[in-house]
């Protein structure tokens, strides 16, 4: 008998990390591998938002704080969401936590009873299936392809739907694909959702300053009848370079957001008070400050997918959103490499870190992060096209 647990033991770890460990290990042994594996941007956090930290530590910020947050960052959190997403939230209506990922833990332990399902559009985040089935949740995954923008349609939702479903998450900005989600989509899809009102949506928007100006950022509750059943997830890991300052927040209803708080306060209680002093800062400075970022990874997108495109077979469309290239692998899928999976390894082989579309519920693509210096990305590419070219 095992002492671990049945559920730890159906966990596994996510592949985005699994990757990344593998390439550590390949680089400790001195070979040349270019990891384009992790989500996290290789800018530094801005100096607005370490000046804050800095200070809340001299201030002796090191105590017990509300499980929530404090008081005046969940002000600064509910004017983000007004200023940036037409998006009115009280106090009570926002926790901040750990992360995004510990936000939507939350809301899942929250929300799921054994046997209830959970929409999840392929493509998904790692982490979405293993969170929902850790609580007892059966995932339900409509695939959207390439052939779709990566986008699931509202007679695909209609059809996933059951009177057994609890919960929708899906993302916009979308990792891994960054495929975006037109206002006009969204309606479609809500309209769609009003005639299951028990279902809650779980809207991910941990990527939504990284939009490059080919399709608005438009944030799901906003959509009439949507805010009272809506969970809004950000944070400040991708936007801001705040990786490991480990810090997401989320806004909704505040039955929803009571019972959030219930459950951090068994697992974390308050997110550390010193990052919440630096994220303070950098969100009431709003996405101004961060435009340098967003202006390098667009000027990465474009020579990095152009440079992929000399892989005769590669299918490679560019992402409105995130910092990723999920690119079409199945013209290359033959007796030798018959998926993803193997493809990915073939390139491992000749330097180069991706993340295979079995993670993410598509197979026949990988991903491959554009957060990279951009003499990383142009020997990346070129080692990319060379080696699938010799297939």
């Amino acid at each position: 008998m095992s002492r671990l647990s049945d559920r730890v033991q159906a966990m596994a770890l996510p592949m985005t990390i699994a990757m990344a460990k593998k390439s550590r290990a390949l680089q400790e042994q001195g070979l040349d591998i270019i990891s384009l594996s992790l989500g996290e941007p290789d800018f530094d956090t801005p100096d607005l938002a370490k000046a804050a930290g800095i200070q809340g530590i001299e201030q002796n910020f090191s105590h017990y704080m509300p499980v929530s947050g404090y008081n005046d960052v969940r002000d600064a959190v509910a004017t983000k969401f007004l200023r940036d997403n037409h998006l009115t939230y009280g106090r009570n209506q926002i926790v901040v936590s750990t992360g995004a990922k510990q936000s939507i833990a939350n809301l899942l332990m929250a929300l799921i009873n054994p046997g209830d399902e959970v929409i999840i559009p392929a493509p998904f985040w790692v982490s979405y299936n293993d969170l929902a089935e850790f609580c007892g949740g059966r995932v339900v995954s409509p695939v959207a392809g390439r052939e779709q923008g990566f986008k699931i349609t509202p007679s695909q939702l209609r059809e996933a739907l059951s009177p057994s479903t609890k919960v929708l998450i899906f993302s916009s900005p979308n990792n891994p694909s960054g495929a975006m989600y037109r206002q006009d989509e969204l309606e479609a899809l809500a309209a769609v959702l009003r005639d299951f009102p028990q279902v809650v949506v779980i809207a991910d928007e941990i990527y939504e300053y990284l939009s490059y100006g080919e399709v608005p950022h438009y944030s799901f509750a906003r959509i009439e009848g949507m805010y009272d059943r809506t969970a809004t997830i950000n944070g400040m890991s991708k936007g801001y370079a705040m990786t490991g300052w480990r810090l997401g927040f989320m806004g909704a209803p505040e039955w929803l957001a009571e019972a959030c708080d219930k459950v951090q306060s068994q697992f974390t209680s308050g997110a550390s008070s010193i990052a919440q002093r630096a994220a303070m800062a950098a969100l009431l400075a709003g996405p101004e400050p961060i435009q340098y970022m967003v202006e390098a990874f667009k000027s990465r997108r474009e020579r990095f997918l152009t440079a992929l495109r000399s892989a005769h077979k590669l299918h490679v469309d560019t992402p409105p959103g995130a910092f990723y290239a999920y690119v079409d692998v199945r013209p290359y899928l033959d007796d030798r490499y018959p998926t993803s999976n193997d493809l990915v390894m073939y390139l491992l082989d000749h330097g180069v870190a991706g993340v295979p579309g079995e993670a993410f519920g598509t197979p026949g693509y990988i991903r491959f992060s554009y957060a990279a210096s951009q003499s990383d990305l142009d020997r990346a590419a070129e080692r990319i096209a060379n080696a699938l070219n010799a297939l």
